[in-house]
């Protein structure tokens, strides 16, 4: 009994870390791209600043994913949050754009360690509970990003330095919890030395099986169709719809919203009722149908309606993606390959703003939909023969 609320106190801490991690790098989107513009950036410029946070996070997050396999999850945690409290000091202390693109950069590396948190909750829960954990750490990242925006454009009132002051406060907060209440989870702690503990040489190992490159490249085109209807949503809600930026607001933290309620209380019934592997097959299907009616959405009504299947997706296949992986790997391969997949993610939202624009630009409307549909039904015999071999085994 007593083993089981040591558990519960440990997810309480670790949903609040996550939580405060996310709020932090949320209050900062709404005033980016005018700070940036206050120093003279030309919207290609503020598109890059944009894009540095996902590709500094693309190359932190199998990083401290991996080196936190060898040192341990508490440790790596202590240096990427201190990280991050220096990162959001250095944005609100710009004083040119060059320090706002330091910034972003290292705070973009240090929020890699989303991969260490949900590495930390695999260590602590058995098969049996992976995703619902898992789907909880995700409702407090999604709940993260809801909340920071609003307390981002609170605290702007005061100038473009006092939210991200506010994010450092927050991830100071995050840095107490860790260091005083969060205990190492890795039974085994290896010894190894830096070079080994940043070899690739056991994730190139673990993407040799077919399942696991099997789970990672149906990560990278699930993520990419996702992120292209996330990048240009706002566009197509302006040319298309007439929305004005409040209401496209409204609409995406609609979405956040439900993927966090999904996330919340709907994972543990659906993984008991269908299991992982067919959940995974029919997140992609929901997507799919979901794009097209996003493609062929005449009003807000239908695009309200095609929103909610929309987030189900989102939220399902997102929590139990992870949930697979960290069971078809080691022990020692989990914070690499988890930090491997949160860094297919943020590379395709490296891509889908180019990808997305071009496609809109060049087809009209309906084609990001059209493109993210065609792009997920390529994956469905290869997510088919993979989830009916693993069944029968």
């Amino acid at each position: 009994m007593g083993s089981k609320n040591s558990s519960k106190k440990l997810f309480v801490i670790i949903f609040l870390i996550a939580f405060l991690n996310l709020a932090g790098f949320g209050i900062i989107i709404p005033l980016l791209p005018y700070y940036a513009k206050s120093f003279g950036a030309s919207p290609f410029l503020v598109g890059l600043l944009i894009s540095s946070y996902a590709a500094a996070q693309f190359v932190g997050s199998p990083f401290w994913g991996r080196l936190s396999d060898s040192w341990g999850r508490r440790l790596v945690l202590i240096l990427t949050v201190f990280g991050s409290v220096l990162g959001y000091i250095l944005f609100g202390l710009a004083g040119s754009l060059t320090a706002l693109f330091s910034s972003r950069i290292l705070t973009g590396l240090m929020n890699g360690n989303i991969s260490v948190v949900q590495a930390y909750v695999s260590d602590i829960t058995d098969e049996k509970d992976r995703a619902r954990g898992l789907g909880l750490i995700g409702a407090a990242f999604g709940l993260g990003l809801v909340l920071g925006p609003a307390l981002g454009g609170v605290f702007s009132h005061w100038g473009f330095a006092w939210p991200a002051y506010v994010a450092a406060i927050l991830n100071f907060l995050s840095l107490l919890a860790v260091y005083f209440w969060l205990p190492e989870s890795l039974r085994n702690k290896r010894n190894a030395s830096p070079k080994r503990a940043l070899s690739l040489f056991h994730l190139k190992k673990a993407f040799g099986r077919p399942v696991v490159s099997s789970a990672l490249g149906t990560r990278f085109m699930f993520s990419l169709a996702f992120n292209i209807f996330a990048t240009v949503f706002a566009i197509y809600a302006e040319l298309g719809l007439g929305l004005s930026t409040v209401t496209t607001s409204y609409l995406l933290a609609y979405v956040g919203l439900l993927m966090v309620l999904v996330q919340f209380f709907l994972i543990a019934p659906l993984t008991n009722r269908f299991g992982e592997f067919r959940l995974i097959l029919y997140s992609v299907l929901l997507l799919i149908i979901a794009l097209l009616g996003w493609a062929s959405a005449q009003n807000r009504v239908q695009l309200l309606i095609v929103l909610l299947p929309m987030a189900l997706a989102g939220g399902v296949f997102n929590t139990v993606i992870n949930s697979i992986l960290s069971k078809i790997v080691k022990k020692n391969e989990t914070g690499g390959i988890l930090g491997l997949s949160m860094g297919i993610d943020s590379l395709t939202r490296i891509i889908t703003p180019l990808l997305g624009g071009y496609v809109l630009q060049e087809f009209g409307l309906p084609a990001p939909g059209i493109a993210g549909a065609l792009l997920l039904l390529l994956i469905v015999p290869v997510i088919w023969k993979v989830f009916s071999k693993r069944e029968a085994s």
